[in-house]
C-alpha cells in the first residue's frame, strides 16, 4: 500500500494541519511517512499545499508529481493540481468554494461540501477536518483513532478540548463521500 497525496488550498485553510495529522497518523500506525510542505510568500490567504506519501516500503523522495490522491479546498488548487493526479486517482474538492467541475474524466471526482458541513457542526475552521475524513474513507490510508492521537501531538495538550469536534467533522466528512460511492 503506498498513498500519494496533495493537500493544496489558501493558507489558513488548515492544509499543513492534514498533512502533518497524515504523517503522525502514519508514524503512530509504524507505516513509512514524508511531509513535504510548499507556501507562497503571504502568512494567511496564500498559496499553501504539501505532500504527503503513507507508504509499507521505504520512501524514495517526498515528492509527489503523481499524486493517488488530491484534496483541493479552492479552485486556484484544483486548476494547478488536477493534473498531477493518475488515471483512476481521486480527485476531492471542496464544493462550498469551488463550483468547477473536474475536467478530466479518467479519474474520480468527489464533491465535498466541506464548509458548508463545517458551518452546519459550528465552526468553519474544521473544513479542512472533514475532508480528511472523507479521505480516509476513500482511501483507508490511516484510521480515524490515530488522526485523533496524532492531533495531541500536532496540536498540543492545550487543545485536546476540541477533539470532539473535530472527530465528528471527520466523521461526517466520511458520510459525505459514502454517499457519492
Amino acid at each position: 500500500m503506498e498513498e500519494r497525496l496533495i493537500i493544496a488550498g489558501f493558507g489558513g485553510q488548515g492544509v499543513m494541519s492534514m498533512g502533518q495529522l497524515l504523517t503522525y497518523s502514519g508514524m503512530i500506525e509504524n507505516k513509512n511517512v514524508s511531509w513535504l510542505p510548499s507556501y507562497g510568500p503571504e502568512m494567511r490567504g496564500g498559496t499553501a499545499n504539501c505532500s504527503v506519501i503513507v507508504s509499507e516500503d521505504l520512501i524514495g523522495s517526498p515528492v509527489v508529481t503523481e499524486a493517488s490522491t488530491a484534496i483541493v479546498m479552492n479552485k486556484p488548487s484544483l486548476d494547478k493540481f488536477e493534473k498531477d493526479v493518475i488515471e483512476g486517482g481521486n480527485l476531492l474538492i471542496n464544493s462550498s468554494l469551488i463550483d468547477n467541475k473536474a475536467k478530466r474524466h479518467d479519474l474520480k471526482a468527489y464533491y465535498i461540501p466541506a464548509n458548508d458541513i463545517a458551518n452546519e457542526l459550528g465552526d468553519n475552521r474544521i473544513a479542512n477536518m472533514v475532508m480528511l475524513g472523507a479521505y480516509l474513507e476513500l482511501t483507508k490510508a490511516v484510521e480515524i483513532e490515530s488522526i485523533i492521537e496524532a492531533f495531541k501531538k500536532v496540536f498540543g495538550e492545550s487543545k485536546t478540548h476540541l477533539i470532539p469536534m473535530n472527530q465528528q467533522a471527520l466523521e461526517k466528512g466520511a458520510e459525505a463521500v459514502r454517499v457519492l460511492l
